[in-house]
């Protein structure tokens, strides 16, 4: 990077695209908070940059704010650089302007960036030397992913608060050089691509043209032919390169963590199959590295084949101590390995998806802007999967929910949706993944729905038991115990879920909500409703936000929220208490929610 300080105009230009991203449109409350940080810095106001304000300024805290037990600015700070990280690694490589926020403080840095493609070239060097012996060689040696319930450990809920060092790369010297290692990438990306796909057949199922033909037509075409690779996963591995009995811990945390996930194969083992480059394309290794400090270790997320850093974490001694490695692992996995996460965006940003983690991916994008439209993208990529004989879990625990969104919200595609059919394909799931966190995730989740609460919060607390690193199973859990009336046990769970998660589905938000409110934390859920913003087919999200609007005090935000209800849903405006009634909420948060709409204005209020 070259140090000298762009101009003004620059970095709010660059600002502008960080917050119009793919990747910072999954944080409400990340682009809030860099929009504030930048904003306040380039006003010449960075001495104004403390813990303190930006508590009352940024997240509504108010005078008794104590920043030495609520962590809520160190945590979305670390979430914030975990995902500056990710942009400029992937979307945002080529901005002219990289923005960071320096550990141990709160002012933002910027520098302009260099023109670089080092790891392209070295990456084309290699995989040009990997490309002859291809055609001679036999069946790679076979990996099988440790089992899942073997070596976890049980996590308590609590807020990590690692954060990520931004990886440096030299600059190449010469423009020339980098155009010939350029078109020396392009031509071996193209041959291996070639070879990949004569490998896979039919069935093997790459994005590129077929990704941009599936987002825009709603799904993958019915021609796909079942194919082992349509549903491979992502291989990750773990190599210890640190020594000591925190370094040791760390490694053990993270290989139970890793055993966890059902969206990647976990190899248990440090040796990596370098054998394939098409497999290396999409495996990836994470590294346990010595950190700046004698006392620190650092872990990184590599690709296999790029070399290129996807994410890195300096963990200090408090951090690895045995009562809290176990929730930094669990804030790093999280960040990394679901749909959501830097692996999935990795891929989907290389084109190099298989038919599983594109459907995988778009489902996750449903979940992020909820309508209609891009639940039929999710919906038809699985059902293409699952009629063409797909054997994975992941495949039927996700259309299980789908298929019950469908009846909630009363979605054409697909036609003639119940809450049976629903439970046939959560029930597959469950028989075909045992011990797979999402598939009881699914299970609980239709029962809720069918009024059965026990029989939720069982399946639910089995999906948190089977992958307590995962913050979405949780969450879900919180959910599921706020839904059964138990709200003091689940908004704390929730809640620490929101936020240590950088980017999370909006159901998390609407469940907080719903769990302040009925603790009559008012102030906590006017910022929850605040974080709601897919409105366009979710009554009860725009009821919420009207009244944590009006609990604000904010009147012309209510009153416009207000004539939107009734404009958009005239039925729910007429009778909400019907509405709850239907999604089975508790009896008291009805009454609570129905009177609190009468109290903003809507009407009788049912």
């Amino acid at each position: 990077m070259q140090h000298a300080t762009p101009a003004a105009p620059a970095v709010r230009e660059t600002l502008e695209r960080l917050l119009a991203s793919e990747t910072f449109g999954r944080s409400e409350r990340a682009r809030k908070l860099l929009r504030y940080l930048v904003e306040r810095e380039q006003a010449g106001e960075a001495d104004r940059l403390k813990g303190f304000s930006i508590a009352m300024d940024v997240f509504g805290k108010d005078g008794d704010f104590d920043p030495s037990t609520d962590a809520v600015v160190r945590v979305q700070a670390g979430r914030l650089r975990d995902l500056l990280q990710q942009y400029f690694a992937n979307e945002g490589v080529a901005e002219p302007v990289r923005i960071a926020i320096p550990r141990g403080g709160y002012v933002p840095a910027y520098e302009l960036n260099a023109i670089r493609l080092p790891e392209t070239a070295e990456f084309a060097i290699q995989a040009e030397a990997a490309a002859a012996p291809s055609a001679q060689r036999g069946t790679a040696e076979s990996v099988v992913p440790a089992d899942p319930s073997a070596q976890r450990g049980t996590a308590e809920n609590a807020i990590p608060a690692a954060a990520l060092l931004a990886p440096m790369v030299a600059p190449v010297p010469s423009v020339a050089r980098h155009l010939r290692f350029f078109w020396m990438a392009i031509a071996v990306v193209i041959a291996m691509l070639g070879v990949l796909i004569l490998r896979q057949g039919s069935g093997g199922l790459l994005a590129g043209g077929d990704l941009a033909a599936t987002l825009e037509t709603a799904g993958l075409t019915g021609s796909v032919s079942p194919s082992p690779a349509s549903e491979a996963l992502p291989l990750v591995y773990i190599a210890v390169k640190a020594g000591g009995t925190d370094a040791s811990r760390i490694a053990a945390s993270l290989r139970a963590g890793l055993s966890g996930f059902d969206t990647i194969d976990f190899i248990g083992r440090d040796t990596v199959d370098m054998t394939d480059p098409a497999t290396n394309a999409t495996s990836f290794i994470f590294d346990i590295l010595p950190g700046p400090d004698t006392s620190e270790i650092m872990i990184e997320l590599q690709s296999v084949a790029t070399g290129r850093v996807l994410l890195s974490r300096n963990l200090t001694a408090a951090d690895s101590a045995p009562a809290a490695v176990e929730n930094s692992i669990a804030g790093i996995l999280t960040s990394a390995l679901p749909a959501s996460g830097t692996i999935y965006s990795y891929l989907e940003q290389s084109g190099i998806q298989t038919a599983l983690t594109q459907c995988l991916t778009l489902n996750d994008k449903y979940y992020l802007d909820q309508n209609a439209r891009t639940h039929e993208a999710a919906y038809r990529c699985l059902e293409t999967l699952a009629e063409n004989g797909a054997k994975s879990p992941l495949v039927y625990s996700e259309l299980a929910s789908l298929h019950l969104e469908a009846v909630n919200d009363h979605y054409a595609y697909p036609p003639d949706a119940t809450i049976e059919k629903a439970m046939t394909f959560a029930h597959r799931a469950v028989q075909m993944g045992p011990t797979s966190p999402y598939a009881h995730r699914s299970y609980g989740y239709i029962n809720s729905r069918l009024g059965n609460a026990d029989e939720a919060l069982r399946w639910m607390r089995k999906a948190y038991d089977l992958n307590p690193y995962d913050l979405a199973m949780a969450a879900a859990y919180g959910y599921a115990l706020i839904f059964a009336g138990r709200y003091a046990e689940g908004t704390p769970i929730l809640a620490q879920a929101v936020d240590a998660s950088s980017g999370h589905p909006t159901w998390w938000d609407f469940g907080l909500f719903a769990g302040e409110f009925m603790l009559g934390d008012t102030n906590k859920a006017a910022i929850a409703s605040s974080s709601l913003r897919t409105t366009a087919t979710k009554s009860h999200y725009l009821a919420a936000r009207l009244i944590g609007a009006k609990i604000a005090g904010q009147d012309n935000l209510a009153r416009k929220l207000l004539d939107e209800l009734t404009a958009k849903f005239p039925k729910f405006a007429a009778n909400p208490r019907a509405t709850f009634i239907d999604r089975k909420y508790p009896p008291d948060l009805t009454e609570r929610l129905v009177d609190a709409l009468r109290a903003a204005g809507l009407g009788s209020a049912g």
